[in-house]
């Protein structure tokens, strides 16, 4: 399998403006950050949060707590994959209970990785609250999930794929609109 990039949806000054936006209304939202902590879904989720965390610091001058989720053993598809999943470690190194977590991930779809996320989360506590926060909302929801904040809505066809690209991971920013092309 290949992928075809079909169109570009954001460099890396778009990109940078969506995450900004992002951070400013989880503030306004959450009137401030007192007792709010982000936690991103590993793996690109995760530096998405890292940015938005950045953001955050600069808007009110504090330091955000940040903690990585790994859901892979809490998916509901693990027993009918074919690839054995990679475990990474999770890290979330504060306390949860009575707090505003705001899950952030790179890419909604069908709502199965947040699911599985939640289930992961109340794991370490008993927040208080959590929302959500993607970079790309794609649409066509299996699970009823919904964002609560959203960086661009950008419905597909189910034959096209998003990749959203961090540098930290993939060497370059970005958002694409991908193909997958069967080259058999």
């Amino acid at each position: 399998m290949k992928e075809k990039v079909k169109f570009k949806v954001a460099d890396e000054k778009s990109l940078d403006r969506t995450i900004t936006r992002l951070a400013h209304e989880i503030v306004e939202r959450c009137r401030g950050i007192d007792d709010v902590v982000l936690v991103g879904i590993r793996t690109r989720g995760e530096f998405v949060a890292r940015r938005i965390a950045g953001k955050i610091e600069k808007i009110e001058n504090v330091k955000m707590p940040v903690g990585v989720l790994d859901v892979v053993l809490y998916r509901d598809d693990i027993r009918i994959r074919t690839k054995i999943p990679k475990v990474q470690v999770s890290d979330i190194p504060f306390e949860i209970d009575d707090k505003t977590v705001i899950l952030i991930d790179d890419v909604i779809y069908t709502g199965r990785t947040v699911r599985a996320a939640l289930d992961a989360l109340v794991d370490y506590g008993r927040p208080a609250k959590i929302q959500l926060a993607v970079l790309v909302d794609r649409g066509n929801r299996e699970m009823p999930i919904k964002a609560d904040y959203i960086g661009i809505n950008l419905p597909v066809s189910l034959g096209e794929e998003i990749r959203v690209k961090m540098r930290e991971v993939d060497g370059e920013d970005g958002i694409f609109i991908v193909e997958v092309v069967d080259e058999s």
